[in-house]
């Protein structure tokens, strides 16, 4: 999806389960900046990566005062075990169905070994207190992306 038809866009509405096992709706995260990244899977090698990287630097992302959501289609349980495992400071969101992702423009046709599938797109999202969408990043690679997102939220802010 071209971030040009997000960005200035409004959130999606939504209504998700989170790893506190709360409901979280986008009408609840007004007021805040936030940041929410897209990840494909818990437990894999990059998604475990990423999710290390955004937890070690929750402290700079608290300082910004933005709030860090991790976003995936893993249940609930399939992340509170994952954060019990690698001690994650991160509440995650689970979206079974599919549809924020979706509505984020994140479930992409991919390829491997010659065979297409549709798959979830590492991105990232940075969200205004008015919860419109700000900056998008894609095609994400985990290495250096998390120094990226934070000079680029310090950058905005400052």
């Amino acid at each position: 999806m071209n971030n040009d038809l997000l960005i200035g866009k409004p959130l999606p509405n939504f209504e998700l389960q989170t790893s506190n096992n709360k409901l979280l709706k986008a009408i609840d995260l007004r007021g805040k900046l936030k940041l929410i990244f897209i990840y494909p899977k818990n437990d894999t090698s990059g998604c475990t990566k990423e999710n290390i990287l955004f937890s070690e630097n929750i402290n700079e992302f608290d300082k910004l005062k933005i709030n860090l959501f991790g976003l995936s289609k893993d249940s609930v349980e399939s992340h509170i075990k994952f954060i019990k495992k690698y001690n994650l400071e991160i509440e995650l969101i689970s979206d079974p169905d599919i549809k924020l992702i979706k509505d984020l423009g994140s479930w992409v046709k991919k390829s491997m070994y010659g065979k297409e599938y549709m798959g979830v797109e590492r991105s990232t999202f940075l969200i205004d207190q008015n919860n419109k969408i700000v900056e998008i990043w894609r095609k994400v690679k985990v290495n250096g992306h998390v120094e990226k997102v934070l000079n680029s939220c310090k950058n905005l802010i400052n």
